[in-house]
């Protein structure tokens, strides 16, 4: 079966950096778009960030341009996202799910296959 194994998240103070990794398995990972999705306390879900199958194309939400970069490492079935310059309103629940951002999300609620998430807090 499907499985996404978030890893990579913690307490980091404000401009740190972090690295969050998924690992996949159960599925053709370097046939599939892969998606970042963050829940922050009392919001609802937003996507971040989406990387097709080969990795040469990736899409942003406008918040995290220029400080996040989505990745993968097909021969290791793996998705990462580089944090820097990390802000207080970057804290939430991170989950990579499988597929482009519209198709993972509906209605606030995830859809398809998601990893259990990771918690990144950004505080001093």
């Amino acid at each position: 079966q499907v499985q996404l194994v978030e890893s990579g998240g913690g307490l980091v103070q404000p401009g740190g950096s972090l690295r969050l990794s998924c690992a996949a398995s159960g599925f053709t990972f370097s046939s599939y778009f892969m998606s970042w999705v963050r829940k922050a306390p009392g919001k609802g879900l937003e996507w971040v960030s989406d990387i097709n199958s080969s990795g040469g194309t990736t899409y942003y939400v406008d918040s995290v341009k220029g400080r996040f970069t989505i990745s993968r490492d097909n021969a290791k079935n793996t998705l990462y996202l580089q944090m820097n310059s990390l802000k207080p309103e970057d804290t939430a629940v991170y989950y990579c799910a499988r597929g482009r951002g519209v198709t993972v999300i509906a209605g606030n609620a995830p859809v398809g296959s998601w990893g259990q998430g990771t918690q990144v807090t950004v505080s001093s």
